[in-house]
């Protein structure tokens, strides 16, 4: 499948822009959650458009499932004078102790301005804003102590926006996930594919396993190895022999001694995403405005 060609619900996407568009200037700021092993594909650049100048908080979510060093690397890439940004896992809570003490600093100028005027007891307003499937709920579940919020470990679930209170003194305004309508550079589309952004039962799941396949024999051949015992001569095999070579290694066989594809490919997608592969990043911070070319091979 084209991953830059899958149509999305362009009458959705135009409600949410109207919707973030109107309710911009009642928040003090704007918190983007952006799923750290993919930081350039995740983050939708109509969202930076329509959020310009604003205070923007940026929490590179998932963490703990993406490249340590890359990690390192990509919170120096975002962050300049209008932006702060922080490593989370708004699923364990990792992280979530540092957003209160960046939430004071980035306001740092406008709250100063509250007390001089006997308000320092007022509420921060925060936007939260990330494509469908990044952890916005769980953030906002995390940090209210309740569950406001409905969580699913599936994309597009938040369809409304909700005001939820928190203990840290700000008022979250939850937003539906956007994504766009098309994807420039298909890079972008598989990505979010891989990580689970767009939903499995759209996609041609065999054909992007192999292509994980390629990515990771690229990158992280040595994590690929290790994970399904893989021989030096096996990461030399195009993407798709690869894919059936891991599926043979697993056993995932049916009748007649065919690989089961299917179940390869949904082992190989189900272990990526929860790291059992290992720690991966695959939009690399050395990239310059567009999404890295590794793993091409077919």
């Amino acid at each position: 499948m084209a991953f830059e060609t899958i149509q999305w619900f362009p009458g959705h996407m135009a409600k949410t822009r109207r919707i973030i568009s109107e309710n911009l200037g009642n928040v003090d700021l704007v918190i983007e959650l952006l799923d750290a092993r993919i930081p350039y594909s995740s983050r939708n650049p109509e969202i930076a458009r329509l959020t310009s100048g604003k205070p923007t908080l940026l929490l590179l979510n998932k963490a703990s499932l993406a490249d340590p060093a890359q990690n390192r690397l990509w919170l120096n890439r975002l962050t300049n004078r209008n932006t702060l940004t922080i490593l989370t896992d708004c699923a364990t809570g990792e992280g979530l102790n540092r957003l209160e003490p960046a939430i004071k600093r980035i306001l740092a100028e406008k709250l100063s301005r509250y007390a001089e005027k006997g308000m320092s007891g007022r509420r921060v307003r925060a936007m939260v804003l990330g494509i469908p499937n990044v952890g916005k709920s769980s953030l906002i579940n995390r940090i209210s102590g309740n569950k406001k919020t409905r969580v699913e470990d599936r994309p597009g679930v938040t369809r409304e926006k909700q005001w939820v209170p928190t203990g840290i003194g700000v008022d979250l305004l939850d937003m539906p996930g956007i994504l766009w309508p098309k994807f420039e550079d298909p890079r972008v589309g598989e990505n979010l594919a891989l990580t689970g952004a767009i939903k499995d039962d759209i996609l041609d799941t065999e054909g992007l396993a192999a292509l994980l396949c390629g990515r990771l024999k690229k990158n992280y051949p040595a994590l690929l190895a290790a994970r399904y015992k893989l021989s030096d001569e096996d990461l030399q095999l195009k993407n798709d022999e690869l894919f059936l070579k891991i599926g043979r290694k697993r056993g995932f066989l049916i009748s007649g001694g065919e690989i089961d594809t299917e179940r390869t490919a949904a082992v190989l997608l189900d272990e990526f995403r929860a790291a059992k592969i290992g720690r991966i990043t695959l939009d690399p911070a050395d990239i310059a405005g567009g999404v890295s070319d590794a793993g091409t091979d077919h």
